[in-house]
């Protein structure tokens, strides 16, 4: 299956991951074929894109790292509990919500920890107005292959997954108008939103663990951070864990005032920010879980082959498993090669092809 821009889907087309929507329910089954209508409510939707069946992978497939089910149900979780600031008493509705979020984490940190090669080779799919509640069932579950990388028991990891799932719960403090600026925000502005660690520390003030996390995400191993300015190990572990991820899948979303970074590029990023905004020991935990050239890439190399990405081995995030399609002279090969390109130092990814690049390739225009 290939991730494909909603602007390109055809009729005909497989659906290859199911499409959930706000509440939880399936908007689109796999295996439904596409026509002209679905394509036009997708992108009523705000869909970005969907994952479809593809036969340059040769039925080659790729699992998210927990279910389509466990991540559509703890996003619906966070939106509930997000909702807490529209209650009289947030601070008690959220006592009342905790055992719910904490079974949702118990049930991903337990897929999680019955694979042993895990791999971040998907992105997934949000309408518009979801991200608060998508990103924060990612940063959660990127937290906890992060924690698992650095050694954290089952109970460490609990604590963990409930203060990355509610990290960002100090945002329902902060005005709409303000999240959902279309251009960048004024100095003011940003004061205001920063306000949301201290807003998410006094909500979850009964949990400790995850009060931390809400509270020193934005804080950086240099200092740079807020809101307390601290640095090293004066933010707490779990915090540390899931600011890398927080900072992730930040970039890598499309937000109301700029596009998303491709993963190669959020990587490089944070692969350059040891001991600045990041420990190094936490930065290498975090890259040996997540592919830079997620599962139905194309990409072209140092030599001017195109090839699709298969998988990427756990510990080798910039070298992906590729069926090469093209040759050094851009002529499709006959038989396309399988190639580890960790086998291959030399062999590294010039750049990724977008998806209209792409379509000449294959309607043959390009020589």
């Amino acid at each position: 299956m290939r991730r494909i821009p909603t602007t390109f889907l055809k009729p005909g087309m497989c659906v290859a991951r199911p499409l959930y929507g706000s509440a939880g329910q399936v908007l689109l089954q796999r295996n439904v074929r596409l026509t002209h209508r679905y394509i036009a409510q997708l992108k009523s939707l705000g869909v970005p894109f969907l994952y479809i069946e593809d036969n340059l992978l040769d039925g080659y497939r790729v699992d998210d790292v927990i279910a389509d089910e466990t991540r559509a149900g703890a996003v619906l979780r966070v939106r509930t509990m997000v909702n807490a600031m529209e209650t009289p008493n947030p601070v008690a509705y959220v006592s009342q919500r905790t055992k719910e979020v904490s079974r949702t984490v118990d049930a991903i940190v337990d897929e999680l920890l019955r694979q042993r090669e895990l791999m971040v080779n998907l992105t997934d799919i949000r309408l518009e107005g979801d991200y608060l509640f998508g990103h924060s069932v990612n940063v959660c579950v990127l937290a906890l292959i992060t924690g698992i990388t650095y050694g954290l028991n089952k109970e460490q990891l609990k604590q963990l997954g409930l203060g990355a799932i509610m990290l960002d719960v100090g945002m329902s403090a902060i005005p709409q108008t303000i999240l959902r600026k279309p251009t960048l925000l004024t100095a003011p502005e940003f004061e205001e939103v920063k306000r949301h660690a201290s807003a998410g520390y006094e909500i979850l003030s009964a949990l400790p663990e995850a009060r931390d996390v809400a509270h020193e995400h934005h804080e950086r191993y240099d200092g740079s951070g807020y809101p307390h300015g601290k640095q090293g190990n004066e933010i707490s572990l779990y915090a540390q864990l899931a600011s890398i991820c927080d900072v992730y899948d930040a970039v890598t979303a499309a937000r109301v005032h700029r596009s998303a970074y491709p993963p190669h590029e959020a990587l490089e990023l944070l692969a350059g920010s040891g001991n600045s905004s990041f420990s190094l020991q936490v930065i290498a935990a975090f890259l040996e879980n997540v592919a830079a050239y997620p599962t139905g890439s194309i990409v072209k190399f140092s030599d001017n082959r195109i090839g699709i990405v298969l998988s990427t081995p756990r510990g080798f995030y910039k070298y992906p498993r590729v069926r090469m399609l093209y040759d050094e002279q851009e002529q499709p090969y006959r038989v396309p090669q399988v190639i580890n390109t960790s086998d291959h130092p030399t062999l590294v990814v010039s750049r990724v092809l977008s998806e209209a690049e792409f379509a000449l390739y294959r309607r043959g225009l390009i020589s």
